[in-house]
């Protein structure tokens, strides 16, 4: 297969975010035990194809293993990692303890995250912490990085050097809560952000032309690949404020191969988002191997 390194370059993320390049990332999960090698393999796809590998953390508020950990084995791997890290599990003594701990193991790009509830995953009955929220969050970096901790007392043992990210939901149905958070997020130090999966590309085209124009940072439309309708219809009941609509369900249902199919659609949305923003986030759960492909159908490379 032909290589996308048009899509990226060789420098980090922090580089290419700061040269203005179209940015690709790319989302894997932590394995659900001690053993690492499927993350690893999956991730290794991604190698020289996306700027950074993203890890999440604790996603859908389903176990997994550390995000700092996964993400340090990726660094040993030599894959740029973006370790995700939310409030939900931690209070503000053990969120600085992780960003120190990550810095010290190499990692410098984190994606400040809130959290999903733990209602929705699979241990509904632990106890959620919530000191803080990702804007708080990206506030204790911007302290951590000038050398102080969130009480404005000195790192004794230096600053960190952290390059901090935040989601954002273009499809959020208040704009001017949505706004709201973009600015604050922005005023707070966020240097990049990744969008929740995109399924309506106006709505992301007027966010760009409204509230994100002139902030001079990049914005990363999240690129979901749908593996067929049942897959699709699962996300709409399952995932806080995705709407897949109808027409794109009846294309995966009427395919003769709905995994090709919603690997087309997925390099579509590619295609667009290309003309409204300054990246992609792609999303492929358990078929992390098929975003290497997918981005080569966006830019019309055959194998």
């Amino acid at each position: 297969m032909l290589s996308t390194h048009n899509f990226i370059s060789s420098t980090s993320f922090r580089q290419s975010v700061q040269a203005g390049e179209f940015l690709v990332t790319a989302e894997v999960m932590p394995p659900k035990g001690g053993d690492p090698a499927e993350m690893i393999k999956m991730a290794q796809t991604l190698k020289g194809r996306v700027h950074a590998v993203n890890i999440t953390d604790g996603s859908r508020a389903v176990l997994r293993m550390s995000s700092v950990v996964a993400s340090a084995i990726l660094w040993q791997n030599g894959i740029e990692p973006i370790c995700q890290l939310a409030c939900r599990d931690r209070n503000r003594i053990s969120l600085q303890a992780d960003l120190m701990g990550a810095h010290a193991l190499g990692i410098r790009n984190i994606l400040a995250l809130t959290g999903d509830p733990v209602k929705a995953g699979d241990h509904p009955n632990a106890k959620s912490v919530f000191d803080l929220e990702s804007v708080r969050l990206l506030q204790m970096i911007h302290k951590l990085n000038h050398g102080v901790d969130c009480n404005d007392k000195a790192l004794t043992d230096g600053s960190l050097d952290l390059f901090p990210g935040a989601a954002i939901d273009p499809q959020c149905p208040s704009w001017s809560g949505l706004q709201s958070r973009f600015e604050r997020k922005l005023e707070a130090g966020a240097q990049f952000f990744q969008s929740q999966l995109i399924t309506d590309f106006e709505l992301l085209e007027k966010f760009m032309d409204k509230i994100a124009a002139g902030c001079n940072k990049p914005v990363l439309a999240g690129i979901f690949l749908l593996k067929s309708a049942k897959n699709a219809q699962f996300i709409n009941r399952c995932v806080p404020g995705v709407n897949i609509p109808e027409h794109i369900i009846d294309r995966l249902a009427q395919a003769q191969d709905p995994l090709l199919e919603g690997m087309k659609i997925a390099a579509e949305q590619v295609q667009v988002a290309r003309q409204l923003c300054q990246g992609v986030h792609m999303m492929a759960v358990k078929r992390e191997d098929l975003i290497a492909p997918i981005l080569d159908m966006a830019l019309g490379v055959r194998s």
